[in-house]
């Protein structure tokens, strides 16, 4: 069972998609506007934010933001903007994940599942001690730190610096920065990315990797060019 908050200005919606998370047994709250949600999150942090971009007076972009001062809970935002540059700049702004408006409930629940293993296991490393990315069979496990060039991973403590400088990244930012940069010169499907990094079936239409990679590369500046695009297939971190 997890927290969850739901942020949606929509009465229907909200209670809509409470009564499918508690039938999965998951502890809902609800808010409808941007200045309540921030109240209940000062009240008691959930596990996840399901977060309306359109919101009344404050909009989802403003609460994410604040909400990122503080908290590095999965946020999943839910919008009806479906123009590249609007995605990006949501997850600009610290967003884990979005759904486009409609959608289906199951889309969302899985979207909810996936989100919430990817925060049990990050869990379960870290008591154990363990590096946060890890290889599968075929490829070697991530080492505890990275070095590539002027760019320094540190993969135990989820950190990253340029050139002496630490990066701001968001979690899945950083768990794609650190896939890429441990196995140099080896492309990555988009469908090996997403099932690796966001726990969901690729289906072939989603975005979510390419949005990232706009994002990394802008964050590294002109390091970013050593993320390259593999026509056809994904992307690479060049030596």
């Amino acid at each position: 069972m997890a927290a969850i908050l739901i942020v949606e200005d929509e009465s229907d919606l909200n209670h809509l998609i409470r009564t499918h998370l508690e039938a999965e047994g998951h502890a809902v709250r609800q808010a409808f506007d941007g200045p309540t949600a921030l109240c209940l999150v000062a009240e008691g942090v959930p596990d996840l934010v399901i977060l309306d971009w359109m919101l009344p007076g404050m909009d989802g972009l403003a609460v994410c933001r604040q909400l990122r001062q503080d908290h590095l809970m999965p946020i999943i935002m839910l919008t009806a903007r479906s123009e590249e540059i609007d995605r990006v700049l949501g997850l600009e702004v610290g967003a884990d994940d979005y759904v486009l408006k409609p959608f289906s409930m199951r889309e969302l629940l899985a979207r909810v599942r996936a989100m919430l293993r990817r925060v049990a296991l990050d869990v379960r490393l870290a008591e154990s001690g363990s590096p946060a990315v890890t290889g599968d069979a075929s490829m070697p496990p991530a080492p505890g730190a990275v070095t590539r060039g002027p760019l320094h991973i540190d993969i135990a403590n989820h950190a990253v610096t340029l050139a002496g400088q630490a990066l701001d990244l968001t979690p899945k930012e950083f768990e794609l920065l650190a896939l890429l940069a441990a196995h140099p010169n080896r492309a990555f499907s988009r469908e090996f990315l997403v099932e690796r990094i966001w726990g969901y079936p690729y289906d072939g239409a989603d975005r979510t990797v390419d949005s990232h990679i706009v994002r990394l590369r802008k964050k590294l500046g002109d390091l970013g060019d050593k993320i390259t695009t593999v026509w056809g297939v994904g992307y690479r971190f060049t030596e």
